[in-house]
């Protein structure tokens, strides 16, 4: 399997997904592609044709304003045609701006407000544990979502429960939408606040590479007794020029039709 292709074709579907708005949150949807990438096709233990089979394993987006990655994920793991990109926060859609699970086939949680997801996805570890179905649970966190203190209460409680089933991801690509969260409240450093909340941490120096993220994950899997954290270091718009060029301003910005082609042709030449 091509993963890099396939990493590639998520980015495309992406962009033109966001284009046929004409804006979205474009920065932080490119900068995770590399993990939903090894997740839905090398890890996760699912079945397109079977959404909602017992016993899968489970996705949390708690950053949901990343949400058009994820349905990018999707269809191209064959959960929903390609052409329902293009319906992205329409009247109608089935895909909104933000994630919902009674929409949208092959998400597992609804995004609510920051912090939100990440509390499911320890409830959905735990409720795993409990009817001992082996299910994974995979969640991502964004490091401005970090500043909320209901992903800390969380972790405690996962930590204390011991969800070895449990891997989440941070996106820490140093910027949200006001500016760089070191300046606005900061969170540094990530690795050394989630060991003290008692949980296993890898860190992964270039979290858009696919061969790093790819062995952050398979160490992941033998870890046991804790919850494990990756925390990838990461570039807000990762892979197109214009996207990366604007650092905060990527947050959520618009771009034309020109623009979101030269993209496309930019990210096919990598």
């Amino acid at each position: 399997m091509d993963l890099l292709k396939i990493s590639k074709d998520i980015r495309i579907d992406l962009l033109r997904s966001i284009g046929s708005v004409g804006s979205g949150h474009i920065g932080g949807c490119l900068s995770i592609v590399e993990v939903l990438t090894l997740l839905y096709f090398k890890y996760m233990r699912i079945d397109p044709s079977t959404p909602k089979m017992e016993g899968r394993d489970r996705f949390v987006l708690s950053k949901g304003h990343a949400g058009p990655a994820l349905y990018a994920t999707l269809a191209n793991r064959g959960y929903f045609e390609k052409d329902m990109l293009l319906t992205l926060n329409k009247g109608g859609t089935k895909l909104p701006s933000h994630c919902d699970m009674n929409k949208t086939p092959g998400v597992d949680m609804t995004a609510g407000s920051l912090g939100q997801g990440f509390s499911c996805a320890v409830g959905i570890a735990k409720a795993s544990k409990i009817v001992g179905d082996g299910a994974r649970v995979y969640a991502i966190v964004g490091d401005g979502e970090s500043q909320e203190g209901q992903i800390w209460e969380a972790a405690m409680w996962a930590a204390g429960q011991k969800l070895d089933n449990l891997i989440a991801f941070t996106d820490n690509n140093k910027m949200q939408i006001d500016g760089y969260t070191d300046e606005i409240s900061p969170v540094s450093p990530l690795a050394d606040k989630w060991r003290a909340f008692g949980w296993h941490v890898l860190e992964v120096a270039d979290g858009n590479s696919l061969d790093e993220v790819d062995a952050a994950i398979s160490e992941a899997l033998t870890l046991q007794g804790k919850p494990v954290m990756i925390v990838l270091e990461t570039v807000k718009g990762k892979g197109v020029a214009m996207a990366e060029a604007k650092g905060v301003g990527s947050h959520s910005f618009a771009m034309s039709p020109e623009e979101i082609e030269a993209a496309i042709e930019e990210i096919r030449r990598s």
